[in-house]
């Protein structure tokens, strides 16, 4: 058989068996193995699609002709075993973003994330865990949805894969139109739920949206057991990894099931397991998608398993806190980016806009700007009434735990400001090589440290750019004899403006040369709040 394809994108075939098999899903396993122009080999796992039909899905970057042959655990079934094929993949021509540059990976620098083709990629990321169920209606509301974000300039969407939080397994709000993922005694997968997951992550990447899959939420393992998931695991892994996705393990890996009765034992015993699952799936996963794990609060992914190394990205979740939050953010923050191994950082959970009734924009902008010139890799927004996905007719109600988080819907919540205020922060970010930014808290004679988290940031390249970041409540600097931006080169010379990270206004203010000591007097914005100064050098 021979198939054809295009560079970047995915490609399907299916076998079907002519031998019956009572239990197909854990009598068969099927494989691929692939050999590309370049003479390397990958394993592709085959997915189980129903009845005694398998299905393999395929991408590749390299042009020209990859041969294929089966390998089935079945060695006797001539229709799945030994059976060969070519696929012939020819150039990509369109301007799509994830086809033109590929999928992501960790730059060599092991600080930021890129697509195959060294083309930097900024992670602006959306909260949806409970996306692919039924109350993100399909197909109308997910793409509503979906257009806006990508309107603001989102990049990726963060989703479970259908094992979901703050509920108890097999809860109907967790279901699709074709039931849940996994039949009650968790014996078998259920294809039909992944045919409806299709739909609508293939309409994620068609919107240019990496899909972050989460795998399920970290209790799962207990209740499902490592081997379970590792099937699990397989199953998204051949379903999805011909997607531009990035993987991630599980939600709060390490958090005990809300009512657990030992929740100390459970926390070490699944800090084991996802460490397990972790090696099973960087083993596994033909296409070495970046691999990382959502923590619990505040702390980082590699918190979550025994061997960081496993891991390309630092995922973390730093509370909902508000103002209260800064802190143990930044802290992590900085943590983080100072441990090794070295890997980009994501905050991947910070104060949902709207959550207790707080959070509101003003805190979406701080934390987007104190992590960013902080030296994170990207940044994840949420608003509460998205990653729970309310409906009007359909409120979330309460979590295990007895009490419900709000009411608020996804679609009012999708209009809430802080999604456009933090796309506007990425926005100006993007006129700038933004990647090669480090953190120069020096470049402020007064500057955010822990004795007073709501002072400036600043970030960016010497001698090119400088970014400084203002929380609202420092107006009070502007009368401290002395506050200037410091360590200017004596021989570059800055245009400099303020820019309203609430609307993307400019206010320019003139130009900026270093004195005879190397400073410049920081002049006072146009009102009061929080403003994000930049300093871009003039040729």
């Amino acid at each position: 058989m021979a198939y054809h394809a295009i560079q970047n994108c995915m490609t399907e075939w299916a076998y079907r068996s002519g031998t019956a098999y009572g239990d197909p899903f854990n009598e068969v396993e099927l494989d691929v193995v692939i050999t590309a122009p370049d003479g390397r080999d990958s394993r592709v796992p085959a997915f189980w699609a129903g009845e005694q039909t398998w299905r393999v899905r395929y991408a590749s970057p390299q042009v020209g002709q990859h041969h294929c042959i089966t390998v089935c655990s079945d060695p006797g079934n001539r229709d799945l075993h030994g059976q060969e094929s070519v696929v012939e993949v020819h150039p990509y021509a369109g301007e799509h973003p994830l086809y033109l540059h590929g999928p992501l990976r960790v730059e060599a620098d092991r600080r930021h994330i890129e697509h195959s083709d060294g083309t930097p990629f900024f992670w602006l990321a959306d909260t949806w865990w409970m996306g692919l169920c039924h109350r993100l209606r399909w197909p109308h509301d997910f793409r509503v949805l979906a257009a806006d974000r990508v309107a603001k300039g989102f990049t990726v969407i963060q989703i479970v894969a259908g094992l979901y939080p703050d509920m108890p397994a097999f809860d109907p709000r967790g279901a699709n139109e074709a039931g849940f993922p996994w039949e009650t005694d968790y014996r078998r997968i259920n294809p039909g739920y992944f045919d409806q997951a299709d739909l609508r992550l293939g309409a994620l990447v068609e919107a240019g949206l990496v899909p972050c899959i989460v795998g399920c939420w970290g209790y799962f393992v207990r209740w499902m057991g490592v081997e379970r998931l590792q099937q699990h695991w397989r199953y998204l892994i051949a379903r999805y990894g011909a997607y531009p996705v990035v993987w991630c393990l599980a939600g709060e890996a390490t958090m005990p099931y809300y009512r657990a009765t030992d929740p100390a034992g459970d926390r070490a015993r699944q800090r084991h397991e996802w460490t397990e699952l972790a090696a099973y799936v960087r083993h596994t996963d033909p296409f070495r998608h970046p691999l990382t794990i959502h923590p619990t609060s505040p702390a980082s992914a590699r918190d979550q398993v025994e061997d960081p190394a496993l891991l390309d990205i630092d995922m973390l979740q730093t509370g909902h806190g508000d103002r209260d939050s800064l802190a143990p953010t930044i802290e992590t923050v900085v943590r983080s980016v100072a441990s090794t191994p070295s890997m980009p950082v994501i905050n991947g959970e910070v104060c949902y806009e709207g959550i207790l009734e707080a959070s509101r924009q003003e805190i979406q902008r701080l934390m987007f700007w104190s992590c960013l010139l902080s030296g994170a890799a990207g940044h994840t927004y949420g608003a509460n009434g998205i990653w729970q996905l309310n409906t009007r007719e359909q409120p979330y109600g309460p979590s295990p735990h007895g009490f419900s988080w709000g009411d608020l819907p996804w679609d009012e919540a999708s209009r809430l400001p802080g999604s456009g205020h933090v796309a506007l922060g990425k926005q100006l970010l993007e006129r700038y090589p933004w990647w090669r930014f480090t953190p120069h808290p020096e470049w402020c004679s007064i500057h955010a440290g822990a004795e007073n988290y709501f002072r400036p940031y600043a970030a960016g390249i010497p001698g090119e750019v400088r970014v400084i970041y203002f929380p609202w409540g420092t107006g009070g600097m502007w009368r401290v004899p002395g506050f200037a931006l410091m360590a200017l080169e004596p021989d570059v010379m800055y245009r400099a403006f303020f820019y309203n990270p609430a609307t993307g206004q400019e206010h320019p203010c003139g130009t900026a040369q270093a004195d005879v000591a190397g400073a410049w007097n920081i002049p006072i914005p146009p009102i009061s709040q929080d403003w994000v100064l930049v300093l871009n050098r003039l040729v």
